[in-house]
């Protein structure tokens, strides 16, 4: 399995738009072929803090997941949303920062 840790820091009080926005993300990428789980947390303290936690199948699909629109309009929808965004991919061999 390959696990994706995603911190996403949004601009002061654009939390609550993130998290509008990825519904449709998340919606779509939970029926994506090896996905496993796809969850969206926000800190309760920190409302313009949130973490996706990815779980997939394997690396490839992964690779496949970046591949997807739904995600690629996802991303282009947060670039004046986020002050900052992280992505972590950890296998058992590693974890990268992407």
């Amino acid at each position: 399995m390959v696990y994706i840790i995603a911190y996403l820091t949004a601009h002061p009080g654009k939390g609550d738009e993130v998290v509008s926005l990825a519904a449709p993300l998340i919606e779509a990428t939970r029926r994506e072929a090896g996905c496993i789980t796809y969850d969206l947390y926000r800190k309760p303290a920190e409302p313009d803090a949130l973490v996706f936690v990815e779980t997939w199948k394997d690396k490839a699909a992964v690779d496949a997941h970046f591949e997807e629109p739904h995600l690629k309009a996802f991303q282009a929808a947060m670039a004046d949303l986020l002050v900052e965004a992280r992505l972590e991919l950890v296998t058992p061999e590693k974890v990268e920062v992407l």
